[in-house]
């Protein structure tokens, strides 16, 4: 299906909702893998909303992104408790084995790189999450691993 007929898709399914606005780019974003910026002005007018406030809306949450991701997305817990575990190693290490640096997508299309800023999992740093799943203590080795899982279809260990 096209963006542009999933987009209407969805306004006419969110036009009517009271407070709308987050499950609808929640459902762009989720059809999508984005949401495009030339669809707030739609978005604006479907529900009534000026673009500025959609457009304060997807800036302001972290989750929401104007710009295709990669197929799965790794998260690097960047809080204190990793960093002393290592995860400034790790991030490194990251962006080297992957040839890329926080918020850029792998040429191939497969990986977005992300820093959070805790994941909740502090007693086993340093922990990733990929796509939904968390990992911990993951060392540069296990990360390499977990990569190559995903890259080879798999959903990484």
């Amino acid at each position: 299906m096209q963006s542009d007929q999933v987009l209407a898709e969805l306004l006419d399914r969110y036009r009517d909702t009271p407070g709308g606005l987050l499950p609808l780019l929640h459902a762009i974003q989720d059809r999508l893998g984005h949401i495009p910026p030339d669809s707030v002005p739609a978005i604006a007018t479907a529900l009534n909303l000026s673009r500025a406030e959609v457009h304060g809306v997807i800036s302001f949450y972290h989750d929401f992104h104007s710009d295709p991701r990669g197929r799965h997305r790794i998260q690097i817990c960047r809080a204190e408790a990793c960093q002393a575990m290592g995860s400034r190693l790790l991030e490194a290490h990251a962006k080297a084995a992957l040839g890329i640096d926080f918020g850029e997508t792998t040429v191939d299309g497969a990986v977005t790189l992300e820093p959070v800023y805790c994941l909740g999992n502090c007693a086993c740093s340093p922990s990733v999450r990929i796509d939904e799943r968390v990992h911990a203590r993951v060392s540069t080795d296990r990360f390499d691993a977990l990569v190559a899982g995903l890259r080879g279809g798999g959903a990484g260990k």
